[in-house]
């Protein structure tokens, strides 16, 4: 039975909130990562465990090896599991115990290779994949030759842009950007002269309202895509499908989590933002300019109704 259910049940049964024992003053530790929504979404969760009189440090931390910090204890939690981005690492670090699955956003994601719509009009074929390298010189620099240029997310992302090129045989060289900031950048700066770009995007953000675009429809993702060269179109290479198109967005926590902070623990099983609140809480960053600490006071302000509910049930 899921964390919901049994606090339904409770406060059915008894007619009042299920009581907790004190959390910890121990401070929950949350990771911040390179992109707005997860930097944003942390600090209105975190705001959220102050309120509940939770103590919470913040830290930096690597989206990848985040997944083994938190099995660990080091890191308490992560409000954002990409399923594209992230699954692989989740599910080894779940495979060796010590975090859970806490539970899914409502939101719906999809990261993959994207175009900002006025580069169909250089390669009228797009959004199938095939069309790409009867395209590649409208996308190439002098930095990759007769070759299609890529941007790929920072490295860290480990999307496997170069592997996807290779496997698919496309005439594309990948290069990484740093940041998300510079994947914006460079849409930014073909926007004015329309110049085709082909770049990572990702849903939700705020992208998607700023810059109408497609994704590549790569062939259909397959489990095991990754790691089992039969699955795909080339039965001799990994990650020739694309990315999953409905993706999932989870949550994860340390398994010591729900003893140690169990008030804070109840909160997190609620929390769960859906597509427009994500990209309003990127928005605020990437389009208003706002630190993350002032955006998720703001997106809190305006969302009380939101998440009051999620808190409500679990105050001890």
């Amino acid at each position: 039975m899921k964390l919901k259910q049994i606090l339904c049940c409770a406060v059915l049964s008894t007619g009042v909130a299920p009581a907790f024992a004190a959390d910890s003053s121990d401070p929950i530790v949350i990771p911040i990562h390179n992109w707005s929504s997860q930097i944003v979404m942390s600090n209105v969760v975190g705001q959220l465990f102050e309120e509940m009189g939770s103590n919470v440090e913040f830290v930096t931390t690597d989206s990848q090896a985040v997944y083994e910090s938190v099995r660990l204890g080091d890191v308490t939690l992560e409000l954002e599991v990409w399923e594209g981005a992230f699954g692989a690492s989740f599910r080894e670090a779940l495979s060796k115990g010590g975090l859970h699955d806490a539970g899914d956003h409502d939101a719906v994601t999809r990261e993959d290779w994207w175009y900002p719509m006025w580069t169909k009009e250089s390669c009228p074929g797009l959004p199938s994949w095939e069309a790409l390298n009867d395209c590649a010189a409208v996308f190439a620099t002098a930095e990759t030759g007769d070759k299609g240029r890529y941007l790929d997310g920072p490295v860290d992302w480990l999307k496997h842009g170069a592997e996807r090129a290779e496997s698919l045989g496309l005439n594309f060289t990948v290069i990484n950007a740093g940041s998300a900031a510079a994947l914006w950048a460079e849409i930014g700066a073909a926007e004015a002269d329309k110049k085709p770009v082909l770049v990572f995007n990702w849903t939700p953000n705020f992208a998607e309202a700023v810059w109408p675009g497609e994704f590549v429809e790569f062939p259909a993702w397959e489990d095991g895509c990754d790691i089992d060269p039969s699955k795909g179109p080339n039965p001799d290479a990994l990650f020739d499908c694309g990315n999953p198109a409905t993706g999932y967005l989870k949550k994860a926590a340390w398994d010591g989590m729900k003893d140690k902070w169990p008030t804070a623990y109840c909160m997190l099983g609620e929390v769960s933002f859906t597509n427009p609140q994500i990209a309003q809480m990127a928005k605020l960053v990437d389009t208003d300019e706002m630190e993350p600490e002032e955006a998720a006071t703001e997106w809190l302000d305006a969302n009380r109704e939101v998440v009051e509910p999620w808190m409500s049930g679990c105050k001890s």
